[in-house]
Parts: C-alpha cells; structure tokens; sequence
C-alpha cells in the first residue's frame, strides 16, 4: 500500500499535437470583447475533468498507451466539426486589433505520461484533491504571445497496475461547446467507433517508438489549478429583455448560490468574472464588482429559475466512455480558477425561430472557507 500522505507526481513520456480531421474552411473565428488583459483570472480558467479507467481483465489491447494512440485520431474527427477548439487566441489587425479565437487548425495537445503508484492507492491518498493537478495538463495563455498557445489539453495518465486516467481541460471560454453542447459525449462516441471497427494497434502508440531520455515535465511546466471549487447551472426562463441584461440574472444566481453553497459565512465574493455568449461569433469577457451592477433581490427578480444543476448532472460526465459497455470507475470534474476567483458565465439558448427560450447561468465559486472579498 502506498504512503498515503505522499502525493505522487506524474512524469511526462511524450507530447503530440492533434489538429482537425480535415483543414478548416472557411476558417471560423470568434470574437471576444474584453476591457481586461489575457493576464487576468478570466482568461485563466479551465474545466478539468479526469476519468479513472480500470484495466480489463485478460485485454492486452487495454491500457492507456492504446488509449492515448486512438485519442490522436478520434480527437482529430471530433476536431472536424468543433475547429475553434484546435485554434488559438490572438489579436486581430496585424496584433493590434481586438481579441479573437481563430480556427487555424493550430491543434490541441495530447501527452501521455505515467505516476509511480496503483489506481487504487492514488484514490485512496488523504490529499486525492491535490493530486488530481497531476493528471490533467493545463497552461495559462501566454499574455504577450497568445497565438502559441493552445486551449484544450488532453493527458492520458498509466498507473502501475494497468489502469489510467483521461484528464481532459479546456478554456473556459469554451464552456458552452464542452458543457452545453455535450462536446466530450459526441468525441467517445466517435472514438468507441474507430476502436471497433479497427483491430488493430493505434498508428500512434509509444511503447513500440523508443522512449525519450529527458525530462519533458521541465519543458511543459503545467499550471492546473487545484479543485477548490463548486459549480452550479441554473436554467433560466428567459425574455429578451432578460437576453440584454445578463449581467443582473448573473449576479442575481450568484448571489443564490452563495447563500445555498456558503451557508453559515458571511464573507461573499464582492467581485466576479463574467463570461457571456452574445451571439454564435462573440464572446464577451469582464470583471464585475456587485456594485457597478446594483444589488439584487433575489426573492423579487423576476428570475424565473426553471432547473438547477451541477456540473455533473448537466454534462452527464459519468455517461462519457472511452470503452465500448464500460464506464470509468471514477470520475473528477471541476472548473479550476486562480485564486479561488468567482466565475458566471451566461449562455443564452433560442428556438428553431431565432429568439430566445431560455438561459444557461453557470456560477462556480470557491468552498464555504474559501470564498472571500
């Protein structure tokens, strides 16, 4: 049995790029309006999900290094019809423009890697919240060179008993693809199909290339940050007045959530970042105090609240499965923030007639003993 006050770190076996299936064209961009630097906290937040894969009995095609080498050519399919997740952030105008997302087939990253330790001792570490940052790879975009990096990572971890994990993070600028529009069930899908159809080994798969001799944890220093945080969606009915004023039902859900999730501490958030989708081809990112907003009665809105969910639920991250008839024995998820940062993010949804049914209010926002001023 491992130490179990000892948190394992991972070690990086290889690094791959992942670009779209087929080239992009026309090349899609998206928008994103911000008064605040790619520096700030709303530019460094991510969903992270990790899935905890036993290894099954008597399949030798069944390990993480096979998982990985089919990852490289599912993800790519995937990529084809959701390009801007390959892309990558810049300036518009020669870089002096306003901000956008361009779909320049840049790719995501896959690595594959290892942890000195069993699937089972690593679920049982006392500080499993802490070491989950070791299998799942996220680096902040570059303020000054934005157009380098990428937005979504893929980390196949193998334990020492066979089993792995798939840790899966994306900029929160992407939630409404990986929460709303269940990008990660349609990507398994594509992937449990090429692995039945194909019997064979995945093109890509490490053990048959010969192993690197360095230290590839130096060269991709990782910035994931720990889960310290909680995440509800609030499903709104929805007016078109509703529609333009975003920023009041936000604060209006955050303030709710922090009086369910923070019950018993007075100390709430007095700032937050929002994250709004105001059209297919604009985001708007800001950083709001309460005040510059005006305070809200939530018992007398005018918010209807339709359906409340978690993160979870919403994106039925239990259903995701990499394996044809078998889900993953666990699986983690959270939206990592610096700082325990609070963060909204409102995506309106419309009808086949264009106008608006209703809105999706994500609010993630630290532990009753992390929220602060």
């Amino acid at each position: 049995m491992a130490n179990v006050n000892v948190v394992p770190k991972s070690q990086i076996e290889a690094m791959q790029t992942v670009p779209p299936y087929k080239v992009t064209h026309p090349r899609q961009i998206l928008k994103v309006s911000s008064e605040d630097s790619i520096g700030s906290s709303i530019f460094k937040a991510a969903v992270n999900i990790i899935l905890f894969c036993d290894k099954e009995a008597d399949a030798d095609d069944d390990s993480g290094w096979h998982v990985a080498g089919w990852i490289k050519e599912s993800l790519g399919r995937a990529l084809k019809d959701e390009p801007l997740l390959s892309g990558r952030l810049r300036r518009g105008e020669d870089g002096h423009g306003d901000l956008e997302i361009v779909s320049n087939d840049s790719g995501a990253r896959l690595f594959e890697a290892t942890i000195p330790i069993t699937l089972l001792d690593f679920l049982a570490l006392e500080d499993v919240e802490m070491a989950e940052s070791q299998l799942v790879f996220w680096k902040d975009i570059d303020e000054l060179i934005p157009q380098f990096s990428p937005l979504f990572y893929v980390q196949v971890t193998n334990f020492q008993c066979g089993g792995y994990s798939i840790g899966i993070s994306c900029s929160l600028l992407f939630a409404d693809v990986l929460i709303i529009d269940n990008f990660l069930q349609k990507w398994a899908r594509i992937h449990r199909d090429i692995v039945s159809e194909t019997k064979k080994l995945p093109t890509f798969y490490l053990p048959k290339l010969k192993a690197p001799s360095v230290n590839l944890n130096s060269l991709f220093p990782s910035t994931t940050r720990e889960r310290l945080n909680q995440t509800v969606i609030y499903k709104i009915s929805s007016t078109s007045e509703m529609v333009d004023s975003k920023e009041n039902v936000a604060l209006v859900c955050l303030e709710k959530t922090e009086k369910q999730l923070g019950a018993g501490n007075n100390k709430t958030s007095s700032e937050f970042a929002l994250l709004v989708k105001e059209s297919p081809k604009v985001m708007r990112a800001q950083n709001w105090k309460k005040e510059e907003i005006g305070k809200s009665d939530t018992e007398n809105d005018g918010v209807i609240i339709l359906k409340t969910s978690y993160l979870n639920d919403y994106m039925r991250i239990n259903d995701v499965s990499f394996r044809e008839g078998s889900k993953p024995a666990m699986v983690s998820y959270w939206i990592g923030t610096e700082n325990g940062a609070v963060q909204t993010i409102a995506i309106p949804s419309y009808d086949k007639l264009g106008d608006p049914s209703h809105l999706n209010v994500i609010v993630t926002i630290p532990y009753e003993n992390e929220i602060v001023n």
